[in-house]
């Protein structure tokens, strides 16, 4: 018998038949090469296997780059379709309750946020009872508030715009989710010249969903959007 046998007619027929197939399986590549190896003897250095292994594993690294760029390109696409479907429920409302209470319910269920607060500043001494039938969705204080809660953390050069953890819980801001809530987007609102400051503050329970790594484009654009819907409210 002889000491190498052959492959079966099969097998054989199989591999001339589609030999790239063969060139395009990565594992079995490597097989090949490593019997090749082994053939050789210990006494030789291969350094064209090794350039190879090499460039096997800067391509490896190159797939999981590409891949997580197009995971973060889909994850992005998914947020900006969320806040462009944010936005245009907020413009349907005709009265200004309506439009409140559908920032605090509808808008927040569909940017996957537990709490959703309007923020503004007022010199009244006495709250508007008003303000009790909106569910929390609206709360008013004095005036230098907002910057007061935002100085709490770094901000976004293009805009005021803060992601954190939620270290201090404030029940004017947080109200019967106090003790719930673990991170939160605050986003200080520009109404107008001659207007006192605003802010929303989107709360979440997972205190990695603010993270202040994240990127705040889309949440400058919706606060954006909203303090234009204020400015004509308060018109």
């Amino acid at each position: 018998m002889s000491s190498n046998p052959k492959l079966e007619d099969n097998l054989r027929a199989a591999i001339l038949a589609e030999p790239d197939a063969v060139l395009d399986d990565k594992d079995l590549m490597q097989a090949l090469v490593a019997a090749n190896e082994r053939a050789r003897g210990d006494n030789i250095i291969d350094l064209r296997g090794i350039a190879m292994q090499r460039l096997e594993a800067r391509l490896d690294r190159l797939e999981d780059t590409h891949r997580s760029v197009i995971a973060a390109a889909y994850e992005n696409l998914a947020g900006t379709n969320q806040v462009h479907r944010a936005i245009l429920r907020l413009l349907e409302p005709t009265e200004f309750e309506d439009f409140l209470r559908v920032l605090g319910t509808e808008v927040a269920e569909i940017l996957r946020v537990d709490r959703i607060t309007l923020v503004l500043e007022t010199t009244l001494v006495q709250q508007d009872p008003s303000i009790d039938r909106l569910d929390g969705v609206l709360a008013v204080a004095e005036p230098g508030f907002v910057q007061s809660y935002m100085d709490n953390a770094p901000k976004h050069p293009a805009r005021e715009v803060v992601l954190r953890e939620i270290r201090q819980p404030n029940r004017r801001v947080h109200g019967d989710q106090l003790d719930q809530l673990q991170s939160e987007a605050c986003m200080q609102l520009d109404l107008g010249k001659g207007r006192l400051p605003g802010m929303i503050v989107m709360g979440a329970r997972d205190p990695r969903h603010f993270s202040p790594q994240l990127g705040t484009d889309l949440l400058a654009f919706f606060a954006g959007v909203f303090e234009r819907s204020m400015r004509h409210w308060l018109s």
